[in-house]
């Protein structure tokens, strides 16, 4: 696990690498935090982070073995009392069984299809790290399968630069923050009256 900090931006805000990554691959990268520019070149590697992540030592939850916090992503996908304890989970089962029919008219807002080589199943963040891997450099323009399956999404509109696109607009899940039951109108009025009764 790496980290590094952007001198200037939101008090020199530090990221995990990983975190850091898909917005040092785009053209004009945007701080995560502030939604700044920033050049990618003057991206320091936080080493303060990473000398304490080293030093700090934690148990692994399967065999108890204590490892480094910056050890401890790769000894746990390869720790076999953890595969055991994964492999044992139970399955969820629902407390009480239901009556209700699963509606076959709502659609599927959870999963996406890339729009470039049509890999299925992916979730928000598994299509915006899919795309960032395997289509950074694909000029084809194309539809978003996010905003497309939103109630006021329109499936004929093509990005200009899709891979942009997802990681401006698709950093957090609408699940969180819209109500798919009211229309874009009745979303509008009731955003400005919570607006209004906070001032």
């Amino acid at each position: 696990m790496s980290s590094a900090s952007l001198p200037g931006y939101s008090e020199g805000s530090r990221f995990c690498g990983e975190c850091l990554q898909p917005c040092l691959q785009v053209p004009s990268p945007l701080c995560p935090l502030c939604r700044l520019p920033f050049d990618p070149k003057k991206v320091d590697k936080a080493t303060h982070v990473e000398k304490q992540l080293s030093s700090y030592k934690a148990p692994c939850r399967g065999c108890n073995k204590k490892v480094t916090l910056a050890k401890m992503r790769v000894h746990i996908s390869s720790c076999m009392k953890v595969q055991e304890q994964m492999a044992n989970c139970p399955k969820f089962v629902p407390v009480v069984p239901t009556s209700q029919p699963i509606p076959s008219a709502v659609p599927n807002r959870s999963t996406f299809t890339c729009p470039y080589c049509g890999a299925r199943n992916l979730d928000q963040q598994e299509l915006v790290k899919h795309c960032v891997d395997n289509h950074r450099s694909d000029p084809n323009r194309v539809v978003c399968p996010i905003c497309s399956a939103m109630p006021w999404g329109d499936p004929s509109y093509k990005s200009a630069n899709f891979l942009q696109h997802l990681l401006h607009r698709h950093k957090f899940s609408y699940d969180t923050f819209v109500d798919y039951s009211i229309d874009e109108e009745a979303a509008f009025q009731a955003a400005l009256a919570l607006s209004l009764s906070e001032n």
